[in-house]
């Protein structure tokens, strides 16, 4: 008797845990623009960047760095190469989502975005970078547009260099130096803080 009574309470109890369970994840706040998430790749800060694009912090073992080294060059330019570690750059067309370690760098002169970079290497032309002293950055970014972040600070790193003038002076033999002492970047201003 006994048995047969708790047959439909068990039932009951399995309909119930079977609806509960389709019901997990499927939130208002799932894939709405602007609304915070958590999300599997880290963790998506209300701090954006100038565009609005928000950080997505990493922690400091698993998140990417970057170095950024400017050089002249002969023809009176700019050589950017990008020294980056635990990242690989995303080939165009790479699917719009959060893969640690993976997407793109913007590359930024004075505040200004020049471009987006899917390898780590770029010239910049000398009406980029005119006479005077000038910040020039590379900041890393997911495919889906986040930027990546340790401590709440992007994983960006700027060089600091100085045209003269001087680098459009005929190429000598020797090799390039670069522009100032400052020149060469330094680790991930990110990484550094804390």
């Amino acid at each position: 008797m006994s048995w047969t009574r708790g047959l439909p309470g068990a039932l009951a109890v399995c309909v119930l845990l079977l609806v509960a369970a389709a019901g997990c994840g499927t939130g208002d706040a799932h894939g709405r623009r602007g609304t915070a998430s958590s999300s599997p790749v880290g963790r998506i800060l209300d701090e954006t960047d100038a565009s609005g694009r928000h950080y997505r912090e990493l922690d400091r073992k698993r998140a990417p760095e970057v170095d950024t080294v400017v050089t002249p060059d002969a023809a009176g330019g700019w050589d950017v190469r990008l020294d980056v570690r635990r990242f690989r750059f995303s080939p165009a067309g790479s699917a719009a989502r959060a893969v640690v370690g993976r997407g793109l760098a913007y590359l930024f002169v004075d505040g200004g975005l020049v471009t987006r970079l899917r390898t780590a290497a770029y010239h910049l032309p000398a009406g980029l970078v005119p006479h005077g002293t000038h910040h020039i950055t590379a900041r890393l970014y997911a495919d889906d547009g986040t930027v990546w972040a340790v401590q709440g600070k992007p994983v960006e790193s700027t060089a600091d260099v100085t045209a003269s003038g001087a680098e459009t002076a005929a190429p000598s033999a020797s090799p390039p130096v670069p522009a100032t002492p400052s020149a060469t970047g330094t680790r991930a201003s990110s990484q550094d803080a804390g």
